[in-house]
């Protein structure tokens, strides 16, 4: 018969595996998305757990890199002169996998390119942009997307208004 005692001990050590998240992980997780800024004292609020486990849930959920980063969101005073522009990009037939990487180099190596994502459909990347001035677009979309024969093509939609803004994924809807 196998001890109970070291089964209980497997079991309550069980959130210190880094594939595992407890409803108290994702609670956190919650919470910090909305508000990174928060103490752990103002997260016990809303977490049933004490100031100091929360801090040290925490730091083991940076530590183990489910939380990648923290960044300040600007507000619309300083971001709504700005140029922001959604490029949707096809790939071009004969490109090899030399190139697309390449490709993807340069386009992370672009501060004005917010963000990547590589499609499945009729194009292959869609990429925002936030410049200063048209000017600036241009400058950009000519060094990183025609660089070379990669690219067969792009279309670009320029942003009128940001209606909604929400990086939030709810870890606890079901």
């Amino acid at each position: 018969m196998p001890d109970l005692r070291i089964f209980h001990a497997r079991l309550a050590k069980i959130w210190h595996s880094p594939d595992v998240l407890d409803r108290f992980d994702l609670d956190l997780l919650n919470e910090v998305q909305r508000n990174d800024a928060r103490t752990a004292e103002e997260l016990a609020t809303s977490v049933p757990l004490s100031p100091s486990a929360i801090a040290r849930r925490l730091r083991r959920l940076r530590g183990e890199g489910w939380i990648v980063r923290t960044i300040a969101l600007l507000g619309p005073q300083l971001t709504a002169r700005r140029l922001r522009a959604i490029v949707m990009l096809q790939l071009s037939e004969h490109a090899d996998q030399h190139g697309k990487s390449a490709l993807l180099e340069r386009i992370r190596a672009a501060a004005q390119i917010q963000f990547c994502y590589e499609l499945a459909g009729t194009y292959d990347l869609l990429l925002l942009f936030d410049c200063a001035s048209m000017e600036e677009f241009n400058a950009v979309a000519e060094r990183v997307l025609t660089a070379d024969a990669t690219v067969r093509r792009y279309e670009t939609s320029f942003v009128k208004r940001e209606d909604k803004f929400a990086p939030f994924v709810d870890l606890t809807a079901s």
